[in-house]
């Protein structure tokens, strides 16, 4: 079992959360299959357009390799940053399964509502903040110290 020590540099929170998010990536592209197969319980679920569930599973999948990605430099990183990244991630993600669910929230026609508003913006938010703070810390540790 996965202990938090100097081997992972802190970073625990990103492999579990990577694992996290992998395994909702491959429960979607079940979904997909299912969808595929006319299976009734998932039609009446994902209401929406199936290319909107395609991208929250291929999103999830992406999140999942970033955040990987990001964990095997094995640069520490504080906790906020971790916790940006993960948490970005799968809200990132959520907003194509939101559109997925509710189609409604995909109409150009119709404006979203409030809520829907506010999680986009706090995603984009948390999710650059989380990723690109990762990367200042990854790139600054490439560089020779005095």
């Amino acid at each position: 079992m996965l202990q938090e020590d100097k081997k992972y540099a802190g970073n625990i929170v990103l492999i579990r959360g990577a694992a996290l998010w992998l395994l909702m990536a491959l429960l979607l592209a079940w979904c997909m299959v299912g969808l595929n197969f006319g299976v009734e319980p998932l039609q009446s679920i994902f209401a929406g357009k199936f290319t909107r569930l395609l991208q929250a599973h291929i999103d999830f999948l992406l999140m999942t390799a970033l955040i990987l990605g990001v964990y095997a430099t094995k640069v520490p990183l504080p906790w906020h940053v971790r916790w940006a990244m993960v948490v970005g991630a799968f809200t990132n993600s959520s907003l194509f399964l939101l559109m997925a669910v509710f189609p409604g929230l995909d109409s150009p026609a119709i404006p979203p509502p409030e809520w829907f508003k506010f999680y986009l913006f706090a995603s984009i938010l948390v999710t650059s903040y989380g990723f690109g703070k990762a990367a200042v810390f990854v790139l600054r540790s490439t560089f020779n110290k005095a």
